[in-house]
């Protein structure tokens, strides 16, 4: 494990903790967290995958998102030993599998990630996918997590546009803080129509996967001569610029995913990249933003 000065990490997390989003309740959070999506399933890693998210809090990343899916719980069993004695500082974000949401699952379902994380709450928690059951019974269940205490507030991943607009019809539909999706310079299907609309209701985008999952994509982002130009022109690694990217318009919260120390502390560095007008306008040219609806991308 490599050995990182506390001079400088104090110097980055001194910066992350003024770069904030502020969520329909006024609630700031940062604005990069830590994803945890193939975190705690090796026990051989266990212990580098701790020292990185204990890192990445240090850094100022304090946001964590797991999801009962992840590891089949043992994401958040990680996260929940991560964070042991640390609580207080955390926006702790989880999800629900959409079979689990309905009234006869979702108030067990919380029970049970409260109970790996190691807490009594979550700061907020989310619907993972739209599923079969009705979205007026998942809006109640949430509504009576929140009334318990269990969760202080909801949301929902892998929203389209309608999905949102269904959402905000039922009764307390409004209430949802955030939508959770995937959003990269290589995936900006979003920018069509669905940022747009959160834009206008004045609710964030949660990116996930915000330097693209592994793959040719991703591949394709890394080598790309405009990003690779521009790590250069501000010394940086060429992931660093995508991150940087999907962090310009500063009302995106990112969670970038980092098994090792080294990642998660280049993740927290890219939070303070800014781009020019004439950067944004090259990345543009590589990775044009959508001319028409596209289906919304998921992973």
């Amino acid at each position: 494990m490599i050995e990182i000065d506390k001079n400088k990490i104090e110097q980055i997390a001194d910066v992350n903790r003024k770069l904030l989003v502020e969520l329909p309740d006024k609630t700031k959070v940062p604005v990069i967290g830590q994803g945890t999506w193939y975190l705690g399933e090796k026990l051989n890693d266990r212990e580098r995958e701790i020292a990185a998210l204990r890192l990445g809090i240090e850094l100022g990343m304090t946001l964590i998102d797991t999801a009962e899916m992840y590891g089949s719980g043992r994401s958040e069993a990680l996260v929940g030993e991560a964070i042991k004695g640390i609580r207080d500082s955390i926006f702790l974000v989880s999800k629900v599998y959409p079979h689990n949401s309905g009234l006869n699952n979702i108030f067990k379902s919380c029970e049970n990630s409260l109970k790996r994380l190691g807490t009594d709450h979550l700061d907020l928690y989310l619907l993972h996918w739209r599923g079969n059951v009705p979205l007026e019974e998942t809006i109640t269940g949430m509504e009576k997590l929140k009334k318990q205490g269990k969760i202080l507030r909801w949301g929902v991943s892998n929203f389209d546009t309608e999905d949102m607009k269904e959402l905000w019809e039922c009764e307390d539909g409004s209430n949802c803080v955030t939508n959770q999706v995937l959003y990269h310079l290589g995936s900006r299907g979003i920018e069509f129509d669905l940022l747009p609309w959160q834009r206008i209701h004045k609710m964030p985008i949660m990116a996930y996967c915000p330097v693209a999952q592994g793959g040719s994509l991703r591949t394709q982002l890394l080598k790309n001569s405009s990003v690779n130009r521009i790590a250069k022109a501000h010394n940086v690694k060429p992931l660093q610029i995508i991150l940087a990217w999907c962090l310009r318009s500063k009302d995106i919260i990112a969670i970038p995913k980092a098994a090792k120390v080294e990642h998660v502390l280049k993740n927290a560095e890219a939070a303070s990249i800014v781009l020019s007008e004439n950067e944004l306008f090259e990345l543009d040219k590589a990775f044009p933003a959508p001319t028409r609806k596209v289906s919304l991308d998921i992973v």
